[in-house]
């Protein structure tokens, strides 16, 4: 069974900056995509960030230059540095990935940024 645990997440005020964790098990991890996908309230759930097996990124526009995303192979772990945070950036932050044809999800860290 695959599980991924996020962790991280908490309030933090404009212009802050907060790193989100994510432990994978499970999995073969060094061979998977990962992602990171965030839910505001009575919003869809958005990819916000990915990274390949080889380490190729890709964000979303609304986070290019702010958010990094980062793993480690050895530690199965897949961070989100997420800098110069606005209100709009509040939002459940989950993590993702796909293994067999099935989608995975973590449990979700809530990330709330005031003004």
């Amino acid at each position: 069974q695959v599980y991924l645990r996020e962790s991280g997440g908490g309030l933090v005020q404009a212009g802050g900056s907060l790193r989100l964790s994510c432990k994978a098990s499970g999995l073969n991890f060094s061979l998977h995509a990962m992602n990171w996908y965030r839910q505001a309230p009575g919003q869809q759930r958005d990819l916000v960030a990915s990274i390949t097996s080889s380490g190729t990124t890709t964000y979303a526009d609304s986070v290019k230059g702010r958010f990094t995303i980062s793993r480690d192979n050895v530690r199965r772990t897949v961070w989100l540095q997420m800098n110069s945070l606005s209100p709009d950036d509040t939002a459940v932050y989950y993590c993702n990935t796909n293994s067999r044809a099935m989608n995975f999800w973590g449990t979700g860290a809530l990330v709330a940024v005031s003004s």
